[in-house]
């Protein structure tokens, strides 16, 4: 059985190609945010797994560089 991410939790969406923090779930439904703060979307928890090494560090980079302009 598939169990959600917990809140609090860094995850990437699969359908959307983003990685964001687990900020609650509404109506079935995950609420994340990009990990350095930004603009909420929602995801299907299906669509969801843990974010790996490879996912945690193009986060980082993709928000230095947002930070840059």
């Amino acid at each position: 059985m598939y169990a959600a991410p917990d809140v609090g939790e860094l995850v990437y969406d699969t359908a959307q190609d983003r990685v964001g923090e687990v900020m609650d779930y509404q109506a079935g439904r995950a609420v994340l945010r990009p990990s350095g703060g930004g603009i909420e979307w929602e995801a299907a928890p299906h669509e969801l797994r843990p974010a790996d090494a490879y996912d945690r560090l193009r986060a980082r980079v993709n928000e230095l560089n947002a930070r840059r302009f």
